[in-house]
């Protein structure tokens, strides 16, 4: 029977991912690279470490310290302005706290940014354990995070339902041994997992009962 629901952040819990993609491009432009949709495709669901990478093999960048200094410097302000939770995942996540569930967060953000965006939205408060992509070894889709997760919450990884919305995510998840379910609000459907549109708590419920 699964135990926890560990939920991916970026695409599952908040719509930040199109506001991350707009702050990298315009960190990177100062740096004389234009970043292609393409671009965003490859990087999506893995570390921002890996994310640099990326773009440090395309264009003269400074050390990633420095480089995520300036992404930090952008991303504050506009998250502080713009940055939304989902609302399915808001109901989901509140409507679980109160019937008990053990929740988790894992994510490639690292940790203090991923704390940053769960308190601008107000769901902080919900998750016994927040595990960042800087905390582990290797980020998704290596499995690092998502037993790192489970280590803290005391528990196997089989024993934990995994939220996603990333292919290289939902990899991650898959490889520490959780039960993977995506969440894909653009209406198409995984060929490997299974998918919705939208997540409910009486869902996840039965996920956990189900597995």
């Amino acid at each position: 029977m699964i135990r926890a629901v560990v939920f991916d952040c970026d695409g599952v819990l908040v719509d930040s991912e199109p506001l991350a993609d707009e702050i990298w491009a315009q960190v990177l432009s100062t740096y004389g690279y234009e970043m292609t949709v393409d671009d965003g495709a490859v990087c999506r669901g893995t570390s921002e470490a890996s994310t640099y990478a990326h773009f440090a093999g395309r264009a003269d960048l400074p050390p990633f310290e420095a480089f995520m200094a300036a992404i930090d410097a952008i991303r504050v302000p506009v998250y502080e302005g713009r940055l939304v939770a989902f609302p399915d995942a808001v109901e989901t996540v509140r409507l679980l706290a109160a019937q008990g569930v053990t929740m988790a967060v894992a994510s490639s953000s690292r940790r203090h940014a991923l704390e940053g965006k769960l308190r601008l939205v107000g769901l902080e408060r919900y998750f016994d354990v927040i595990v960042g992509g800087d905390e582990v070894d290797h980020g998704k889709p290596a499995p690092d995070v998502y037993l790192e997760a489970a280590a803290r919450l005391g528990l196997a990884p089989e024993a934990c339902l995994a939220i996603e919305d990333a292919d290289l995510g939902a990899e991650s998840a898959a490889a520490a041994g959780m039960r993977t379910v995506m969440v894909l609000r653009d209406g198409s459907v995984s060929s490997r997992y299974a998918s919705v549109t939208e997540i409910t708590a009486d869902l996840i419920t039965a996920w956990m009962w189900r597995f």
